[in-house]
């Protein structure tokens, strides 16, 4: 049995400026981090001549050509498996639609499977990149490269994005200090919003096609909002790191009217009433995980679990995603 886990993704500055409508042209960076809530994928012979994958739902196949499962009919054939004498399921800590990457981890851990039972050897960027092709290009995803790459590196890694579609990888020099705090004082809350990111990262790459003035306007401070958070975390000055949090939520909302609603607007107010410096909500928008630094955490989980939002305390990841059976 083969058994690979793809860690899940909070954005520390920059997100959105990871869209081919927008790097292509400008040029892109962020700032994301791996955080240890997985996805896993399981593989394994089960001796029969059909193809059975479960998720959802589940498929009795006779070839992974069959499946109705975008990504997994996609990576099938991308690495060359016909899938026959197979069985395939997943399973996540967090469910999907809640703005932490879940769709491209799954895709990252899927591939990384194939490839292990396939024997071959594969380096994250390629993992990355062919996860990428298949969303992007494959499915036409109207999404980002951010997702795959931080899933298959791991860690907390700035992104360049150039306008030839490359991508550099580089760790965030931080201390251990900075390391600490950031780990200790981050907090994730649950909204109870679940969605599909598609609609407003639809909207964001038409408007960026379009050459929209306010939509490039927008992305061009947020994207040196994650330059200037990447000084802050490198220089500790986390406090100035929080504030470019807030202003970088303010400006995020401009984007789409869709991106926030009044209930997470309350939460959001409350929470900086009570011990947050600064926050955001994590993915595309709409719903999902409401992301904040507090200088009192205790004050803030009793303020925000009192509101009923559910919290999911969590730890960076420095492994990306891997087999852990064989």
């Amino acid at each position: 049995m083969i058994i690979t886990r793809s860690p899940l993704r909070i954005t520390l500055g920059g997100g959105g400026t990871d869209l081919p409508s927008y790097y292509e042209k400008f040029g892109g960076f962020l700032i994301s981090a791996a955080i240890n809530r997985y996805v896993y994928i399981t593989l394994h012979e089960n001796f029969t001549d059909n193809l059975t994958v479960k998720y959802s739902k589940v498929e009795h196949v006779n070839e992974a050509s069959e499946i109705q499962h975008p990504i997994i009919r996609e990576a099938f054939n991308l690495v060359g498996i016909s899938g026959k004498g197979l069985e395939l399921s997943s399973m996540a800590d967090i469910p999907s639609g809640t703005g932490l990457g879940s769709s491209s981890s799954f895709t990252t851990a899927l591939l990384k499977a194939l490839h292990v039972y396939k024997r071959n050897l594969i380096l994250p960027s390629t993992l990355a990149e062919q996860a990428c092709d298949i969303e992007l290009n494959r499915l036409k995803e109207p999404i980002g490269k951010q997702d795959q790459y931080i899933s298959a590196y791991g860690g907390i890694t700035c992104f360049d994005f150039s306008k030839d579609g490359k991508v550099e990888a580089h760790p965030l020099k931080i201390s251990k200090d900075t390391l600490d705090d950031l780990t200790d004082n981050l907090l994730l809350f649950f909204t109870g919003y679940s969605r599909s990111a598609s609609s407003i990262l639809k909207e964001q790459d038409q408007k960026s096609k379009a050459a929209d003035k306010e939509m490039i306007d927008n992305l061009h401070v947020v994207k040196d909002i994650g330059l200037q958070s990447r000084v802050c975390l490198e220089n500790g000055d986390i406090t100035e790191f929080s504030r470019l949090m807030d202003v970088h939520w303010n400006l995020k909302k401009k984007r789409s009217g869709n991106m926030s609603n009044p209930k997470i607007s309350e939460w959001y107010e409350l929470a900086k009433k009570h011990g947050a410096l600064g926050g955001k909500l994590i993915g595309a928008g709409g719903g999902g995980f409401l992301m904040f630094y507090a200088d009192d955490k205790l004050r803030l989980r009793k303020s925000m679990t009192s509101e009923g939002l559910k919290e999911v305390r969590f730890t960076f990841d420095f492994e990306g995603t891997r087999p852990i059976i064989l």
